[in-house]
């Protein structure tokens, strides 16, 4: 028997592949112009805060700030999304609210700006995540979540493909930053009419219940209006927690990037190049979340993430860390559709929105504590040190993710 089953192993399901649903497709479509809003500004952001006088440990403060903002709102969020008769509401007043906040960074003269700028526009997305993660599990045929997230994640790539190439292109024709930075609304407000005809699908208990219980057999002895997450998804949450304290914002990669000689015009060709890799292995990597055990996908991901972060901390030259850069990108693909899958797989029905709130929250709530980390211990120690602590949380990760599979039903 594989060790690696049930539910967070190989699915269930027909192997036949219908076309995806419309409301997957626009939701794709939507967070592809919202990323591409997104990109346009982040990766000149490090630059930008230095440019103002701030430095590594302020950028890891803004940056966990705003992601613990989010976290926090997702959670609410999600357990509001179960109360509530449709979640599109929630989602369309989310991106509508960071797309029209987020380039308003180009005003900012202090460092303190460009938080209170950032903490809006993840007020925004803390709004939409989780309720906007249970409209595409719901929407997803049988036994096609991964392929269904992994589309979706894949477009948010491909927005973030598209955003550094317009940054590019604009600051090549001589626009200054604060002019790329207004630029930005554009792709928001498109993002914003494609939700807004988002059609959300109605799913009832009998129409799951068989899927949720082949997946996971452990949950068919819940009731089918039950009031608290299982216990082996909380375990689940754990392992993403002990995960994401290594895991601080990708702003720390950019500035490395920077220190060992990527200049500020190169600088968003890399995110580019970064992100066409996402793109790629998320579309690939959550159709295969459908096929082989979702577990031996994470524990790739995260042996790849921590290989990845030592060539960031080892790098001496450019060419070295855009190789860290690329090799870092897989670890997206691996990782991103198939632990959205696994909350799919063990979630009742009834409390999806809690599922994904918490999800969405213990993946963002460790940002201050994470980046707080990566920041005070490059400082103190340097980058080496620095990167080689994320790698070692990573490792260990693994190898708690390994035993929980192993244990089996035994945890739920």
């Amino acid at each position: 028997m594989n060790k690696f089953s049930p539910s967070e192993g190989k699915p269930a399901g027909s192997t036949a592949r219908s076309p995806l649903p419309r409301a997957v497709l626009v939701l794709g479509l939507t967070s592809l112009f919202t990323d591409v809003g997104t990109e346009m500004i982040f990766p000149l952001l490090p630059v930008f805060i230095a440019s103002l006088g701030g430095g590594a440990a302020f950028l890891g403060l803004i940056e966990g700030i705003a992601d613990a903002t989010a976290s926090l709102l997702k959670l609410g969020s999600g357990l509001w999304a179960d109360r509530l008769p449709r979640k599109k509401p929630l989602v369309v007043a989310g991106y509508a609210l960071a797309s029209l906040v987020r380039p308003f960074v180009a005003v900012a003269h202090a460092p303190w700006h460009v938080l209170v700028v950032r903490v809006s526009d993840r007020v925004g997305k803390g709004v939409r995540s989780a309720p906007r993660d249970v409209l595409i599990a719901n929407a997803a045929p049988a036994g096609q979540a991964g392929r269904a997230f992994g589309f979706h994640q894949a477009m948010d790539h491909a927005g973030a493909v598209l955003g550094p190439l317009i940054a590019t292109g604009l600051l090549g024709l001589g626009w200054s930053l604060r002019s790329v930075f207004w630029a930005a609304i554009v792709p928001g407000l498109l993002a914003t009419l494609c939700v807004s005809v988002v059609r959300e699908a109605r799913v009832s208990g009998a129409s799951e219940s068989s899927e949720n219980v082949a997946a996971a057999p452990a949950l068919a002895t819940q009731s089918e209006t039950p009031s608290t997450l299982p216990a082996r998804l909380k375990h689940y949450f754990a392992i993403l927690l002990l995960f994401s304290l290594g895991n601080s914002t990708d702003a720390f990669l950019l500035l490395r990037a920077h220190d060992v000689g990527v200049s500020v015009v190169a600088m968003p060709i890399l995110w580019t190049a970064f992100h066409v890799v996402k793109l790629v292995t998320n579309y690939f990597g959550g159709q295969l979340a459908d096929r082989v055990p979702r577990v031996a996908l994470v524990i790739a991901g995260w042996s790849v993430y921590a290989l990845a972060y030592l060539g960031f901390g080892l790098a001496k030259s450019a060419l070295h860390v855009c190789a860290a850069f690329l090799v870092y990108g897989l670890f997206f693909g691996l990782t991103e559709p198939t632990e959205k899958a696994i909350v799919k797989d063990l979630a009742p029905l009834a409390l999806r929105g809690k599922a994904y709130g918490y999800y969405n929250f213990v993946l963002g709530i460790s940002a201050i504590p994470a980046s707080l980390l990566t920041g005070a211990v490059w400082q103190r120690f340097g980058a080496l040190a620095a990167f080689g602590t994320g790698a070692a949380l990573a490792g260990a990760a693994a190898i708690w993710i390994a035993a929980w599979a192993l244990a089996g039903p035994r945890l739920a």
